[in-house]
């Protein structure tokens, strides 16, 4: 069900699950659409902005391996589209996130891993 999605993070493009019915986008993927109960959908591009729903700032490292990645920031971003997205926000000082911030996402390629949405504060 989420191989879209990561299969659109690997080009580099944020893909949405939209309600073939009713047109309600969705987020996390679901089989059925939660506005109408339809099970048709398809996969479109977002656009890649939102702003900040909600965040928290993770200053401990909580197991090893993390003691250089703190402090950062995990949030929730609310899409432009209306879905909201667990993420990280980046490219920032974390003391400077605020709810309500402008973001776009920016993705971050891993070897070892696929390839991961992340949002930054929108440029323009």
């Amino acid at each position: 069900m989420f191989a879209p999605l990561w299969d659109g993070t690997a080009r580099k493009e944020l893909l949405l699950q939209r309600c073939s019915a009713c047109g309600a986008f969705r987020h996390p993927p679901s089989p059925i659409c939660r506005s109408c109960l339809s099970d048709q959908h398809e996969w479109v591009a977002a656009s890649g902005r939102g702003t900040v729903y909600t965040y928290a700032v993770v200053r401990q490292a909580l197991g090893r391996g993390w003691e250089e990645k703190v402090p950062y920031v995990v949030a929730v971003i609310e899409l432009d589209e209306g879905p909201r997205f667990l993420t990280n926000v980046v490219n920032v000082d974390p003391d400077a996130v605020q709810i309500g911030m402008p973001v776009e996402v920016v993705y971050l390629e891993r070897a070892d891993a696929a390839t991961l949405p992340l949002f930054q504060p929108r440029s323009a």
